[in-house]
């Protein structure tokens, strides 16, 4: 009897619907729901630092990728076109050495970008500000570290991006 009622319970449990509320995929938010694919140019740089367009723009698409929420594609096959200003790069002193406090240990890195996403009618439909944040334990090499810290607060940047474009809620 009580086999019987443990797979008639097993078989109820079945039938129930566990995650009535769940969807699969993104909940874009309403202003950007008719937008499924995207273009990116290259963001543009207004800091002295090289390269930093190519690292940002590239987190960027690698986000929107995984994310999945809209689809990476040429200029002429876009429903609206997602640009990039790097604004700021910010360096300072996190952590000092214990015996010396002109001396680096940790460093700060901040990163601000402005982005807007511009549909085929050429109106922007959504605009925002992100910043990030990294910090690196100073290595022999300072360039190397500095490196990675801007790498880290570039993919960083990039996933609040991409939450604030694809997450409606």
């Amino acid at each position: 009897m009580n086999r019987r009622l443990f797979s008639l319970l097993a078989l109820a449990s079945l039938l129930l619907p566990g995650c009535s509320g769940y969807q699969l995929g993104g909940t874009k938010p309403q202003r950007l729901s008719h937008i499924t694919k995207l273009h990116i140019p290259t963001f543009e740089n207004d800091t002295l630092e090289p390269r930093l367009a190519v690292m940002v723009t590239n987190a960027v698409i690698k986000q929107i990728q995984a994310g999945g929420a809209y689809e990476i594609v040429n200029a002429d096959e876009a429903d609206a076109v997602l640009k990039g200003r790097i604004d700021m790069i910010d360096r300072s002193q996190w952590r000092s050495v214990r015996t010396n406090t002109l001396r680096t240990r940790e460093l700060l890195v901040r990163l601000r970008t402005g982005y807007k996403i511009i549909d085929g009618s050429g109106s922007t439909v959504h605009n925002g500000r992100v910043n990030s944040e990294s910090y690196v334990v100073l290595a022999s090499n300072f360039q190397v570290s500095e490196r990675q810290a801007l790498s880290e607060a570039a993919e960083r940047m990039a996933v609040t991006l991409v939450n604030e474009i694809s997450d409606g809620w």
